[in-house]
């Protein structure tokens, strides 16, 4: 491994993802909130859920009661006057359930003159949830659709006719008391029905659209989940007001700004990558080994969602995936790297955000008996890239803005 180069990639994460930490971007959505005079509610969703909370409970300085619910790990300590509390993801489990059904009860026999304050992040949609199926199924049909490599707005939209409290639901049950949304956006173009499937927002998805997927991927479902399918979701909603802080346009933005700062000339490729992780990868160093030959040194950003499909039993993430498979492609380019890392800090059904590779990876796996397609035949590019020294590990960040992938020339 070139250490220079993965010290120019660990100090890049670092700085991107505390530039988009979601802290001011909550305290700049609430300059404009004003209280009508009842109680306020707080209600915190996502993967980001915590750091919402709490930035929002700072600037308010109290709130009437509250529930948190967001990923295992992700809650980091005790705010005031809300209860936290961390659930299942990508899979939602019964405290997902049991955590949905805390914020329903709070938000229950509301009048006009309250206000829910309802902070959304991506990875909502396993976590808030009530499921009108058994939980079971319910999980089932998630672990279909993930493993199908269906697009996150497809998954949403089978998954909201399955939900008590997506595609507009939560909204309804807070009526008449007003919705006041923001929301930290985690998917491309940033549609607010999508965003963890939508809690306070009218769907735009239509029943022949669900059914559509359920053919596409040929979903196991049972006679009830059809029926749900066919049950059309709220299409207006008039006591939500809602204001987007973040997404992976500003991650783009932070990583292009930080990689000036160390001296590589920056080139957006773009902020809508959605195709399959490895291909990404593979795109990425093409990109390098055409210009290998420039003599500058050139940082390429692609920012997005890409997708796995499952071919195997491995561990690993999307992230780690596009890395690895990016690693074929740069082998023996002096100068060249790829990272990929999740702004949430988690990759998949991992404890790493994302992977590293250089152009020494690949010859360091072939000393060690590791051959790279056979491990993405295997969807094993953690293990891997463990070998190598290749994970990206952060922790849990408190935002979650999509990905970012950068692939690098130094000169």
């Amino acid at each position: 491994m070139n250490q220079k180069l993965r010290s120019d990639a660990d100090r890049i994460v670092s700085a991107i993802i505390h530039a988009v930490l979601p802290d001011e971007a909550v305290q700049r959505a609430l300059m404009g909130y004003q209280p009508r005079g009842g109680k306020t509610l707080l209600v915190a969703a996502g993967k980001a859920a915590w750091q919402m909370a709490q930035a929002a409970v700072k600037v308010l300085g109290t709130v009437d009661g509250g529930v948190v619910v967001t990923k295992y790990g992700h809650v980091k300590g005790d705010i005031p006057g809300v209860d936290c509390y961390e659930a299942g993801h990508p899979v939602p489990d019964e405290n997902s359930f049991a955590a949905t059904q805390k914020a329903l009860e709070l938000v229950s026999g509301l009048t006009e003159q309250d206000t829910v304050l309802f902070l959304l992040s991506g990875g909502g949609s396993a976590l808030f949830e009530k499921p009108l199926i058994s939980g079971e199924e319910l999980q089932d049909i998630t672990s279909q659709l993930l493993a199908s490599g269906a697009d996150i707005v497809e998954m949403n939209t089978v998954r909201k006719r399955l939900s008590g409290v997506k595609g507009g639901r939560f909204a309804q049950a807070c009526a008449p008391a007003q919705v006041f949304s923001i929301v930290l956006s985690d998917i491309l173009g940033d549609p607010l029905d999508m965003i963890a499937s939508g809690p306070a927002y009218p769907d735009s998805s239509t029943c022949e659209q669900a059914r559509g997927i359920a053919n596409k991927y040929q979903l196991k479902l049972s006679h009830q989940a059809c029926e749900l399918l066919e049950q059309e979701t709220p299409k207006k909603l008039d006591n939500v007001t809602t204001q987007i802080t973040g997404s992976v346009r500003e991650l783009c933005a932070a990583a292009a700004k930080e990689c000036a700062a160390f001296g590589y000339e920056t080139v957006m490729l773009t902020d809508q990558l959605c195709c399959e992780a490895r291909d990404a990868g593979s795109f990425l160093a093409s990109i390098l080994r055409t210009h290998a030959d420039d003599g500058k040194s050139i940082a390429y950003i692609a920012g997005g969602e890409t997708i796995v499909h499952l071919t195997g039993r491995g561990l690993g993430g999307r992230n780690q995936e596009l890395a690895l498979a990016a690693a074929l492609g740069i082998a023996g380019i002096t100068g060249a790297a790829v990272f990929s890392v999740g702004s949430d800090g988690t990759d998949g059904p991992t404890d790493a955000a994302g992977g590293y590779v250089d152009h020494d990876t690949q010859a360091e796996l072939a000393g060690m008996g590791c051959d790279i397609f056979a491990v993405l035949q295997e969807n094993d590019a953690y293990h891997a890239l463990e070998k190598t020294g290749g994970l990206i590990m952060t922790g849990p960040t408190g935002t979650n803005v999509n990905d970012v992938a950068v692939a690098l020339l130094k000169r």
